[in-house]
């Protein structure tokens, strides 16, 4: 079938008209959309609205579960965990004592702070199951009053304690102490004179109620303490 010159042209302008009504109407799609985006970053006092700012995530010194106030101390002690995981004592933020610092052992560990300042003056070890008691009476005796003492046991913290330095810890304020037996948890801030420390905790090595085999579940306290004056 031929097609006369007229009919080819107005078969041309008819496919040119279709193309320039699909060109606009996406063209005309785009344009709405943007609008819309833009309409909806408007607010209704038609400034542009600005993209709120992600939340600051607030961390506690020594990740305290709540903000200690100005003036206080704020702290973290863990026991070991069997003979595997050693304890760590936090203060202020600072790791005073811990398995990844390597100052942390068997027995006791001890950490002495001015109470006043929080400055650490002494970190120590007392091995109590294969060391000499008397090495942790000398201690006790020897710290001021003052000193915040923080002590963390890791492995078996009594079978070298005797009548003595119970007595020495107990004048820390410690009411666990009497009662500290083979491979107990226990964690302990105190100082010299106090009646009482309100920071301490104590889990009793049973084998019907252990975590782990042959010692329990390590325990853990917290807290601000408020410094002294001097």
């Amino acid at each position: 079938m031929r097609f006369s010159g007229a009919a080819r042209l107005g078969i041309l302008a008819l496919i040119v008209i279709v193309l320039i009504v699909v060109a606009y109407h996406e063209l005309e799609v785009k344009l709405k959309g943007n609008i819309h985006n833009i309409i909806s970053k408007v607010s209704v006092f038609g400034k542009q609205e600005i993209p709120a700012a992600k939340a600051k995530v607030v961390r506690n010194k020594c990740n305290l579960s709540v903000l200690c106030a100005s003036g206080h101390l704020a702290f973290r002690l863990l026991s070991g965990a069997a003979s595997i995981v050693g304890p760590k004592i936090c203060l202020e933020d600072d790791i005073l004592m811990s398995s990844v610092k390597n100052n942390v052992g068997r027995g006791f560990n001890i950490a002495l702070v001015e109470g006043s300042t929080g400055m650490v003056k002494d970190t120590k070890v007392i091995d109590m199951w294969g060391g000499d008691v008397k090495d942790l009476i000398t201690f006790l005796k020897d710290i001021p009053k003052g000193m915040l003492v923080f002590i963390a046991t890791f492995d078996d913290g009594a079978t070298k304690l005797n009548d003595e330095a119970r007595e020495l810890i107990q004048q820390l304020g410690s009411k666990a102490i009497k009662s500290l037996a083979f491979r107990d948890s226990w964690v302990f801030v105190g100082a010299k004179g106090i009646d009482s420390s309100l920071f301490e905790k104590h889990m009793k090595n049973n084998k019907e109620t252990n975590k782990y085999e042959g010692w329990p579940e390590l325990v853990e306290i917290e807290g601000c303490i408020p410094t002294t004056k001097v």
